[in-house]
């Protein structure tokens, strides 16, 4: 195989894999190259990554290193992701009443999920967790294509316990968005006592529902490392969680005038001049 089809080859099983460590040894075998060969490719490939704004390789070593891509969202693509769905948010059909929105379309848009979860991949790039976990439904597919960039399995917390999910941990909290008392419930076997998870939710209006992800989890002793939501309203001012990373927020909705406004949240602070981005 020519230089140039391997540095494409790599690349491919890299991507389709991200944050997967490959021993050198196995590209080797599979090109059948040196090691020096393969490192040279490595560095084009790198480049090619870097370059597209779409994460780079990072090496890793050791007996147990390897290489992996580390995938990320350069700055101008995830700027122009937030002001795309700051755009789409404007629509006032949106407006359903009671202060909510209409987002299926959205939340439910491969494209824009795979490059939501890439801004979320950036930003908890450094965060060592054994889970993404989230509550059903609409931040399933955003949950999903985030655990498959970072690489860490992903957990579902249902509304009502399922049968098929065998024995199941249950607690009431209140949600903000519904103002009443609601239920949660998660599998034993979904996940370890002791382990850690990140977040991920396609909405947070007062919190409610992610501070019930929080409790349910801490009752398996597991450390919350960090939240993410695509969206996130203004209002009110103070959560019930102290800590998370929205993409936009919902500023305001106008019911009587149809008018709904939303913002990015800035992203500069995020690509600072060190960022292997």
């Amino acid at each position: 195989m020519k230089k140039n089809k391997r540095v494409a080859a790599l690349l491919t099983e890299l991507s389709m894999n991200p944050n997967k460590i490959y021993p050198s040894k196995y590209f080797c075998s599979k090109f059948d190259i040196a090691k020096s060969s393969l490192s040279e490719d490595i560095r084009v490939a790198d480049e090619i990554a870097r370059e597209m704004g779409r994460g780079h390789i990072e090496t890793i070593p050791g007996v147990g290193g390897g290489i992996k891509l580390r995938p990320g969202i350069s700055l101008e693509d995830a700027e122009a992701l937030q002001n795309d769905l700051c755009s789409k948010l404007s629509d006032p059909t949106r407006i359903l009443g009671g202060g909510f929105l209409y987002t299926s379309d959205i939340m439910f848009d491969s494209h824009t999920v795979r490059d939501m979860a890439l801004i979320f991949a950036h930003h908890f790039r450094d965060v060592q967790a054994d889970y993404i976990a989230t509550v059903e439904t609409k931040g399933i597919p955003l949950a999903e294509m985030t655990s498959l960039m970072l690489n860490i399995p992903m957990v579902v917390v249902r509304r009502e316990p399922k049968y098929s999910e065998g024995s199941t941990v249950s607690i009431n909290y209140f949600s903000g968005s519904y103002e009443r008392i609601q239920k949660m419930s998660i599998s034993k076997r979904a996940v370890k006592n002791g382990s850690s998870a990140i977040i991920i939710d396609d909405f947070m209006r007062g919190g409610g529902s992610l501070k019930g992800l929080t409790e349910i989890l801490s009752e398996f002793n597991i450390d919350v490392k960090g939240a993410g939501v695509a969206m996130a309203s203004r209002e009110p001012e103070k959560k019930k969680i102290s800590s998370y990373f929205p993409i936009i927020y919902l500023e305001d909705i106008d019911e009587e005038e149809r008018v709904i406004k939303a913002s990015p949240n800035p992203l500069k602070n995020w690509y600072d001049e060190e960022d292997p981005q």
